[in-house]
């Protein structure tokens, strides 16, 4: 740890040095740090550090594009949360969600025929030197096949693995310490959830693994009006490559465009609520990327708007088991059950078993009932889950690493639900779908399909039954063989312990006897040896005595 730990200053004096330099200092609110020497020291610093000559958002925005990509993503999370932050800032921090600086001195050309291992025009009759778009790990360019197919070619940027390993070697250490220095942090597992992380991250960039969710994703909703997700051409596409189908649409923060297009904004946001808890809990299978930067849509039918997802880099997944715990403690919720959810929270082990239940159940209803029956608008998600986490803290309610990508996802929806239709009840959207969904996976239709999928296994395990059942008492035979060999075993040593015992008392009991026929036959000349007052004679006396002592009682 110690060979590191000069690394870790020195990023840490980078990003003060950052933060400083386009004076973020400015964003925090002095007054209100605990510590009296820190709020005199950042006032001190403010009063001779330079005047900022750009807004607020702008010196943000420009900051998290200096530190890298780690802190570009959490830009890109921050410009949804419209009702957490500044107009003005939440419009420069969604510039970081495609309009990241290019690649400086970048050779598209060379770089394809890299990847390819061949000229890139073997391929393609025309690729755009322009990026038509630029993100934090990688930037994407238009082009055209030699069969008159319009595509885009997603590209990662060069050297950005070991940015983000640095990065979040950086962060993992933070979290290291905060969980060893701060007892209440541990139930938040932030080790596990910063190196959760840092897989997500370096798993963007693996432009195979890419191309592997987006063919699943598009397998997912091929017959739906939801979602589009574009054809990948998967025999074009390399580690660092990435060629897909270009497609056109309407960004989903162009709300302007939209309405001037006619687009039910109403619907749309209904849409997504239903794409996510598609997602979630039929295929199990998440786009946990939805920042506005990665989402379009297609406005040929207004009344019935569709979708369009990119960047399929980081997708989620949950188990069963946690899969249905989330959607019970959901259905609990909109049914106002919150005794169901505690009894949820402590069958999943989310909280000690010795939690007391009623003031559990307490806290949450008094966390959740107000958010009730009131529109998006009026309530903020962010904060419920803040507050819910907060008071459930006090039951060392542990974070669940594993929902934290579809914690991260919801805040996203949430985000771009607010700016299409604020009036949404996400409650009354979200209710029908966890009921059907409770139907097919919980009801008696879901036990007799699960017989039915069972069928074919059971009819082989029915045809194997003669040969299991007569292994099966071979088995038995044998362990019936082993348990005898056993206890005859335990016997011989039970029998061999007696014997041992027997002869132990045999020889106390003999050197008892010796030892009383020695002090008879001594007692005289001790006698008269104590009474003349020979010390020799007292001290051999008393060590003969208590050797005789020991040895037998050994």
């Amino acid at each position: 740890m110690s060979a590191k730990a000069p690394n870790h200053w020195r990023q840490l004096r980078h990003i003060l040095s950052v933060a400083f330099r386009h004076r973020l200092d400015l964003l925090v609110p002095v007054d209100m740090l605990p510590k009296r020497s820190v709020r005199w020291l950042l006032h001190g610093l403010q009063r001779v550090l330079p005047s900022p000559d750009r807004t607020d958002g702008q010196r943000l925005r420009d900051a998290f594009v200096e530190l890298g990509p780690v802190y570009v993503k959490f830009g890109q999370l921050l410009s949804t949360r419209r009702d957490l932050l500044p107009a003005e800032i939440a419009d420069e921090l969604a510039t970081l969600q495609d309009r990241v600086p290019p690649i400086p001195n970048f050779d598209v050309h060379s770089f394809v025929a890299s990847q390819l291992q061949q000229p890139a025009d073997a391929v393609f009759a025309e690729i755009d030197s322009e990026p038509l778009a630029s993100a934090s790990v990688a930037q994407v360019h238009t082009a055209q096949l030699h069969s008159g197919e319009q595509v885009v070619i997603k590209l990662v940027r060069p050297g950005i693995r070991a940015k983000i390993e640095s990065d979040m070697a950086l962060l993992k250490h933070l979290a290291a310490k905060i969980s060893e220095w701060i007892v209440d942090a541990q139930r938040l597992h932030l080790p596990q959830v910063a190196a959760d992380h840092e897989q997500v991250l370096l798993g963007e960039l693996s432009m195979f693994s890419e191309a592997r969710n987006q063919i699943q994703l598009r397998r997912n909703f091929a017959e739906s009006s939801l979602l589009y997700v574009p054809r990948v051409f998967a025999e074009h596409t390399r580690e660092q490559l990435l060629v897909m189908e270009r497609v056109q649409g309407v960004p989903i923060n162009q709300i302007d465009e939209l309405t001037a297009r006619g687009v039910d904004l109403q619907v749309l946001a209904h849409k997504g609520v239903e794409t996510f808890f598609k997602q979630v809990f039929e295929h199990n299978f998440f786009h946990a990327d939805m920042h506005p930067g990665n989402i379009l849509i297609d406005t040929s039918d207004p009344a019935d708007p569709k979708y369009i997802a990119l960047d399929c880099a980081i997708i989620g997944s949950l188990t069963p088991e946690d899969q249905n715990y989330l959607a019970q403690n959901l259905l609990a919720f909109f049914s106002r059950d919150y005794r169901r959810v505690v009894d949820l929270h402590l069958q999943s082990g989310w909280v000690p078993a010795g939690t007391d239940a009623d003031a559990f159940e307490a806290v949450i209803r008094d966390v959740c009932e107000p958010i009730f029956a009131k529109p998006l608008a009026e309530i903020s998600f962010a904060e419920f889950v803040v507050e819910l986490l907060a008071t459930a803290g006090q039951f060392n309610m542990e974070l669940q690493p594993q929902l934290v990508l579809l914690q991260k996802t919801l805040l996203y929806i949430e985000g771009l639900g607010r700016q299409l239709y604020p009036e949404l009840d996400l409650w009354v959207t979200a209710q029908p779908f966890m009921e059907r969904w409770a139907a097919e996976h919980l009801g008696p239709s879901a036990a007799i399909n699960e017989w039915i999928n069972a069928g074919p296994q059971l009819w082989q395990q029915l045809i194997r039954l003669p040969s299991m059942l007569e292994r099966s008492d071979r088995n038995l035979r044998l362990l019936q063989a082993n348990l005898d060999e056993q206890r005859q075993t335990m016997a011989r040593i039970d029998q061999h312990l007696s014997r041992q015992h027997r002869h132990r008392r045999v020889k106390q009991v003999a050197g008892i006897g010796l030892v009383s026929l020695s002090m008879w036959m001594l007692w005289q000349p001790i006698s008269q040896g104590l009474g003349s007052g020979d010390v020799t004679m007292l001290a051999g006396v008393v060590s003969a005595f208590l050797g005789s002592a020991l040895l037998v009682r050994a």
